[in-house]
């Protein structure tokens, strides 16, 4: 892979995930803290009204807002959109983009723990979540390589290489010092693995990792209006990344009905009842547990 040169950091992608806000903060008045030898790092604050507005967004979600057409389209005037494309410019163009790197800091008010999310499946991706699981044992990590990068929604996917760091579990406008503590210390061993990639210097790494790829979304259960009738099973409540197999109760409705799974495969979910995804009535992720290969 190239050498990485231009690192860009970004928080407050969504105004009330604190954490990557107030890091950010406090790295652009100690700049050091992220600085290597073999790359420049700019932090960008994505999203400041929605931060001064006390919410995750203003018209849009930002963090969908990057695909290739809509970031040209300017009939999409919206803040968020106008962000985008302001953003765009910034780090990018995608497809071309200036910067080579991108870490998006994000929070999750599901118990997902320290999460990497990947983009991609290539060597350097594969080692780079590995390299964060030994430096973090209880990192989890997640391909969300089901489509390009250049299909991507994702502010990260401005670059062809790019990740978002998803902590949790934090409410929406708390900051929690566990999960603030986790996404610096992420951060950091991300920014040096890509040092010691750049400088051929990458540690020996176990052979091989357990991690998650990304399969599906579900949906709460909704009546023939739209009205949501049911909510995520106690049993699977806060156990995120733990196995979901066929039979096994996934939602209660509100008369004590019990909705089970029924897929085919053992099932990972995650960001499950996550609160942003109400608007959408989005329940969880699914994903399948797979073995990733670091050579």
């Amino acid at each position: 892979m190239s050498k990485i040169n231009k690192v860009a950091v970004v928080g407050g992608t969504h105004g009330n995930e604190f954490s990557g806000i107030y890091l950010l903060k406090k790295w652009q008045s100690d700049p050091l803290q992220l600085a290597r030898k073999s790359f420049s790092v700019d932090t960008v604050f994505a999203n400041p009204k929605a931060y001064g507005e006390n919410k995750r967004y203003v018209d849009h979600d930002l963090n969908r807002q990057f695909g290739i057409d809509d970031l040209a389209n300017n009939e999409l005037t919206s803040y968020e959109q106008t962000r985008a494309k302001a953003i765009n410019q910034q780090i990018g163009p995608k497809g071309k983009a200036n910067s080579d790197f991108i870490i998006d800091l994000h929070n999750t008010t599901s118990n997902m723990g320290p999460s990497l999310i990947l983009l991609q499946s290539d060597l350097f991706n594969r080692q780079l979540g590995a390299y964060v699981k030994s430096k973090m044992p209880k990192a989890v990590v997640v391909f969300e390589d089901h489509t390009s990068v250049d299909e991507h929604l994702f502010l990260c996917s401005i670059a062809k290489q790019g990740v978002i760091v998803e902590i949790g579990p934090q409410p929406q406008s708390v900051i929690r010092q566990d999960v603030l503590d986790w996404m610096e210390a992420m951060t950091k061993h991300i920014l040096d693995f890509v040092h010691l990639n750049n400088t051929n210097e990458v540690p020996d790494l176990p052979a091989s990792y357990d991690a998650y790829r990304y399969e599906e979304t579900l949906k709460l259960p909704v009546d023939e209006k739209g009205e949501r009738i049911g909510m995520v099973h106690q049993s699977v409540q806060d156990n995120d990344f733990e196995p979901l197999r066929s039979g096994d109760p996934i939602f209660t409705l509100f008369d004590g009905t019990e909705i089970f799974w029924e897929g085919d495969y053992e099932a990972y979910p995650h960001f499950i009842n996550e609160a942003a995804y109400y608007d959408n009535n989005l329940a969880m992720s699914l994903g399948k547990k797979i073995v990733v290969s670091t050579n």
